[in-house]
């Protein structure tokens, strides 16, 4: 099966965070000529958009991504890798540049630890736990209902309507080597944590983290501690909780960002907070102390970052035209404020 052969090529050589979600429905594979590689993407606009970076072995990224962008250029098309880290911006230093943001990391052993000892989030685990609330990994054999439909619910309070790419929301069906950890109250299901392995770092991408309206507070710090603290009794070594679109916490001299671009961004941070809290999720991740901050990058194979590629990538986590999602999130915020209003009156 194909999907097989890229899920080896992972287990073998996945050192980016996003490495796991290649193998995510609607990703097309290339697989370099010596069959040791292979690159996961989307094709929007003309533009091939890379999850993240190529998937082989340190020492021959720089030959297979020119060979992937070759076959790119054969076909009349260009390539933007986005969410790449450091590690490809080495290689490929000729890319125009846009920083993203920036992930957190931990050792698990040292997140667990800070979860346990820093006042105002043992206070909000204490707080679950008196609440009743029970942290266990999901056995596969059980029925998946309840998470669908705790999914459903969470979904359902999003500002935007449900992305795919990198934050592909429905991996439910194809969790593999993921683990689930699920929160429970009252035997009820509450709420639930994804996290896929970054196999050549020994760690894991807390990829989802979804709870119910009926949750506690506390039930997202809960499940990261448990997650944190039995990769950690594992030996694992690395855990991230993801990009953090937008964050300035990490601090490096960036190359030259084109003007529309700048105006651009600022504009989504500064108006954008009705479909997505950029602010809210960095200082989310934030309190939990991280190690560090590790810088992450869209990297395109152009001159400078243009509007063509721009779209193409917005139109790869829309997974279609961007304004047919737009026209739905609008649609949905009115809704949502005209059923805030209603129960005002009522």
């Amino acid at each position: 099966m194909e999907v097989e052969r890229a899920r080896a090529l992972v287990l073998a050589h996945g050192w980016n965070a996003t490495v796991y979600q290649t193998l995510n429905r609607g990703m097309d594979h290339w697989y370099a000529a010596a069959g040791d590689a292979f690159v996961g993407y989307v094709t929007r606009a003309g533009v091939r958009v890379v999850a993240g970076a190529p998937v082989c072995d340190e020492a021959r990224l720089p030959a297979v991504v020119a060979e992937f962008e070759r076959d790119a250029a054969a076909a009349g098309q260009q390539v933007c890798y986005f969410a790449a880290s450091e590690r490809l911006r080495r290689v490929r230093r000729a890319s125009a540049e846009v920083v993203l943001g920036a992930q957190p990391v931990w050792r698990p052993r040292v997140l667990s630890n800070t979860i346990a000892q820093h006042s105002t989030l043992r206070a909000q685990t204490n707080r679950a736990r008196n609440k009743g609330l029970v942290i266990r990994e999901w056995n596969a054999t059980l029925d998946r209902a309840p998470l669908e439909h705790v999914l459903d619910q969470w979904l359902s309070t999003r500002g935007l309507p449900p992305l795919h790419f990198l934050v592909e929301p429905y991996t439910l069906d194809r969790l593999g080597d993921r683990r689930l950890f699920v929160a429970e109250r009252a035997a009820t299901l509450v709420g639930f944590l994804v996290a896929s392995p970054i196999p050549r770092r020994n760690g894991w991408l807390i990829e989802q983290c979804v709870r119910a309206p009926s949750a506690p507070n506390g039930t997202s710090e809960s499940l990261i501690a448990h997650a944190a603290g039995v990769t950690a009794d594992e030996g694992s070594e690395h855990l991230t909780l993801g990009l953090s679109p937008l964050s300035r916490r990490a601090r490096l001299p960036a190359r030259p960002t084109p003007l529309w671009l700048r105006l651009t961004l600022a504009w989504t941070r500064a108006h954008g907070r009705r479909f997505y809290n950029f602010d809210g999720l960095d200082a989310f991740k934030a309190k939990f102390r991280p190690e560090g901050w590790e810088p992450i990058f869209a990297l395109s194979n152009e001159r400078g970052f243009s509007p063509r590629t721009l779209y193409a990538v917005t139109a790869a986590f829309c997974g279609g035209p961007p304004h047919r999602t737009i026209a739905h999130a609008l649609a949905r915020a009115v809704q949502q404020e005209a059923r805030g209003v209603w129960r005002r009156v009522a």
